[in-house]
């Protein structure tokens, strides 16, 4: 079986477009440290992960620990608010505090960086960016995860940091990041995901494309992959999903299909406790309910 999953991981990364070398010489700059309280600090830094551009992105580590922690790859929410990128990890939900709060708790650190155009790199338009590299043979997507990738691989350099012990986290676009990001580096250990595990064949029954942006579309993926497919990759890593049955961006007959197959794929794994899709009756948002189902989650696998 993972002879099969590491064919299929070159496959779907071939699927991204002309994607930079991910064994390149990365260039780090710190920046400063830009939040400190009594639990955490923040640094800002500047990731030379790409052929493009310098990617801002925030280290949250807490102050007591002790040895390496386990830590976080973050990916932050799209909802239009182009201006946020990684400041949503201080967001806080209805209901509940921000997720860097929640990841000090738990004696984590995290990393979360600006995914092209948001943030500090919100100058580009979103469509704008997607059609140029469309013409230049790259894919918005592609080099979206291709950053999430290579800052995965500075999470590993951190000296902070338990190796085994690193998860991916995310809400929305950062939920898909959350999965594809997992699917394709099986040195992740736990997907933990939170209202965007959408099945694509569904989405385009439900007349639903325009619920997601355009970075979200991938040339010729659904020739090779379903969404339960590319999530299969993940197996049997431990992998919750978290989703609302009045969301428009998760049509409900398609989470019906992926929880369906992944619990067939986990089964032949002979984990089936490792995968959990729990879904309540709410749209597109977490809830504190959420919130305490990923958090166990969290505390008895990581």
């Amino acid at each position: 079986m993972q002879l099969w999953q590491e064919k299929q991981r070159r496959k779907l990364y071939s699927l991204l477009g002309d994607l930079p070398s991910r064994d390149s010489r990365m260039g780090v700059r710190t920046v400063g440290i830009i939040r400190e309280t009594e639990e955490s600090t923040v640094e800002k830094l500047a990731l030379e992960i790409n052929d493009l551009e310098p990617v801002p992105a925030y280290f949250l580590k807490p102050k007591s620990r002790s040895g390496t922690v386990p830590a976080v790859l973050y990916n932050h929410y799209h909802g239009g608010q182009y201006h946020l990128g990684k400041e949503e990890m201080f967001q806080a939900r209805e209901g509940s505090p921000c997720w860097a709060e929640e990841i000090i708790k738990l004696g984590y650190c995290a990393l979360c960086i600006d995914a092209f155009c948001f943030g500090e790199r919100a100058s580009r338009k979103e469509l704008e960016l997607f059609k140029e590299m469309l013409w230049k043979g790259k894919c918005l997507w592609g080099m979206m995860v291709f950053d999430s990738l290579r800052a995965f691989d500075y999470l590993l350099s951190r000296p902070e940091v338990d190796r085994s012990r690193v998860l991916t986290l995310g809400m929305s676009m950062g939920s898909t990041m959350a999965w594809w990001v997992a699917a394709l580096e099986p040195r992740i250990k736990v997907c933990a995901e939170i209202c965007c595990l959408t099945d694509f064949q569904a989405l385009i029954d439900t007349h639903g494309l325009n619920e997601h942006s355009i970075y979200y579309y991938v040339p010729s993926l659904l020739k090779h992959f379903s969404t339960a497919q590319i999530n299969a990759l993940i197996a049997p890593r431990a992998h919750i999903a978290v989703a609302g049955n009045l969301d428009p961006l998760t049509p409900t007959i398609g989470l019906d299909r992926i929880d369906i197959e992944l619990k067939e794929t986990y089964a032949r794994f002979g984990m089936p406790e490792n995968w959990k899709l729990v879904r309540y009756d709410t749209g597109h948002n977490e809830t504190p309910e959420m919130r305490r189902e990923i958090l166990a989650f969290l505390r008895e696998r990581v």
